[in-house]
């Protein structure tokens, strides 16, 4: 297999992507429109999130087809999920040459007790967070790359907003502890002592972490990026919804102008339907992707 990466070059690796759009796509065709749109790379998979809620049953590593469909459409780096502990998954993926891979809630877990020893690949991995306790953990085991997980396929916001302001909060709140305290809270977040003592003297998380999960609008990327996010992922956002053309690229500006409001507004007009939204209340907690992992 080679030299494996370290993880300060994985690290290095994905922060070309922040400041970023990032989009799910499923074929060759709405990679291009991706592409096109000024994505910085792309997540391949089989159905979009919000297909994938709908369809039910157990969501597996997309074909990998559709991931050579998709690397061979585009000059921009690609991503493809795997199941949460499926080491065999995230091989085939590696030997295919993606460009990171996601241990995705989003798929059906393959593993309840373990998530993948990162540090052992050589490619980067990202990896969804609630909190920094999460965060952390996953850091711990080598991720280059954390994102929200938000609550995917449902177009609607909150659960991102509600997951980048507890890690925000957290972070501040590490920053400020003694060392004596700082073993305390790794204690009480079941995080790496290490991990925390790297933010404390850094001033801020040791990888980039981006918002996902309900992002459906230019307002919504750039609301994730005014809440300190370092880019932002789209998944059934663009292709749910009746123009993904024009919202690829009004994401896409609004993500990198988000302070410039008006401009905001005007990509914003006549963009046609979004995506169908649901109420995060009306989700059974079994149907609820974010509770997946730990």
């Amino acid at each position: 297999m080679g030299k494996v990466l370290t993880l300060e070059e994985k690290i290095n690796k994905i922060n070309q992507l922040k400041g970023g759009v990032i989009m799910d796509v499923v074929n060759a065709e709405q990679a291009k429109i991706a592409e096109a749109a000024g994505a910085v790379a792309v997540m391949a998979l089989e159905k979009v999130p919000a297909d994938i809620r709908k369809s039910g049953g157990v969501a597996r590593m997309a074909d990998p087809r559709i991931v050579e469909e998709v690397m061979n459409a585009v000059s921009i780096p690609v991503m493809a999920k795997v199941r949460i502990g499926h080491i065999v998954e995230a091989r085939v993926l590696e030997a295919m040459g993606v460009d990171c891979i996601d241990e995705s809630e989003v798929l059906t877990p393959a593993d309840e007790e373990f998530h993948l020893l990162k540090n052992e690949y050589n490619v980067p991995f990202v990896c969804g967070c609630r909190d920094l306790g999460e965060a952390a953990r996953r850091i711990g085991e080598g991720t280059a790359m954390l994102r929200t997980k938000g609550e995917p396929g449902t177009g609607n916001i909150v659960e991102a907003v509600r997951h980048m302001r507890k890690i925000q909060a957290q972070v501040r709140k590490v920053l400020h502890l003694s060392d004596d305290e700082l073993m305390t809270e790794a204690k009480n977040l079941q995080a790496p002592y290490e991990v925390l003592k790297q933010i404390k003297e850094n001033g801020r998380l040791p990888v980039v972490n981006f918002a996902a999960g309900g992002v459906a609008t230019p307002a919504d990327a750039a609301l994730m990026m005014q809440l300190g996010a370092d880019g932002v992922f789209v998944g059934s956002g663009i292709f749910k919804s009746e123009n993904p053309e024009k919202f690829a690229n009004a994401i896409v500006q609004a993500t990198a102008n988000y302070e410039n409001y008006e401009l905001i507004g005007e990509l914003s007009k006549e963009l046609g339907g979004a995506m169908k939204g649901v109420d995060i209340s009306a989700l059974p907690q079994e149907e609820r992707m974010q509770d997946r992992g730990w």
